[in-house]
């Protein structure tokens, strides 16, 4: 009987709808973080596009795939999966948040198949207990409760978007709050169990050779600047860029500024 990891990937190098595919050049591929999917990252993909080959796809909880649960090493090979779908040998891979996590064990588990990292919000270090202790009761209100409720999706928004964004910007914030509350409490719990637990990469950065640019929000509330800066700083060649006025899911709060270092680095990579 086929297995759900094998269901799961084959619909990735199947069903063209899981995804948008953009454009011709150097692949760039974007994984989206907990609570998002695929669209977060349409300012960049139309920004790119004319230029690159972007591949935005939507990970497992923002399919029918979000059973049973899985983790970071799952998610990685999911990745690969995506990319031989789309017949690609090797990408720069960009990651929001969970999409980070993925990107650094996509690097680990598959080097040949990365030429680069984009770590939007997100770090190769663990959240302290406190947080993960929150990130449990959040969860267990969830499954609690049947359904994502607008107190806990409007709690989310304040992990999700910085100050600034949720003062100047309130459409976007709702626009988000509403999908959230549409969500199967299931697939957020194992959404947020694929990286809750995980383990530290921190000690392993020496192992990534590619370059690695790491773009980080001023105002996010879930990964402080400073982790960011603790990645970049273990990483053979790691460059960090602040994004000030920005929170959580910086290219989408302030998608000029990401839009021209995406566009820098790309050239680095690609020439």
């Amino acid at each position: 009987m086929e297995s759900a990891d094998e269901r799961v990937r084959q619909a990735y190098r199947t069903r063209p709808t899981l995804m948008q595919d953009e454009g011709t050049g150097p692949a760039v591929v974007f994984a989206h973080g907990t609570l998002m999917d695929r669209t977060m990252f349409r300012p960049q993909v139309e920004a790119l596009a004319p230029e690159y080959r972007c591949i935005a796809y939507d990970l497992r909880a923002r399919t029918e795939h979000y059973r049973p649960e899985y983790g970071l090493e799952e998610l990685a090979d999911d990745a690969v999966a995506v990319m031989d779908g789309r017949g690609v040998d090797s990408c720069v891979y960009a990651g929001m948040s969970m999409g980070g996590f993925t990107a650094l064990e996509l690097a680990l588990r598959h080097p040949s198949r990365v030429d680069g990292l984009v770590l939007i919000d997100s770090m190769a270090d663990v959240h302290d207990p406190g947080q993960t202790k929150t990130y449990e009761m959040m969860v267990e209100q969830l499954l609690e409760s049947g359904e994502v409720p607008r107190a806990l999706a409007e709690t989310a928004s304040q992990i999700l978007f910085g100050e600034t964004t949720r003062e100047e910007r309130p459409e976007l914030v709702e626009e988000w709050v509403e999908r959230w509350m549409s969500y199967t409490p299931m697939a957020v719990a194992n959404e947020v169990g694929s990286w809750m637990h995980r383990d530290s990469v921190l000690p392993r950065m020496e192992e990534i050779e590619v370059p690695v640019l790491v773009v980080h929000g001023t105002e996010d509330a879930s990964i402080p600047v400073e982790k960011a800066r603790e990645t970049a700083e273990e990483l053979l060649d790691g460059k960090l860029v602040v994004v000030e006025d920005a929170g959580h899911s910086s290219n989408l709060e302030k998608p000029e500024t990401v839009n021209a270092a995406l566009r820098r680095f790309l050239q680095e990579v690609y020439g």
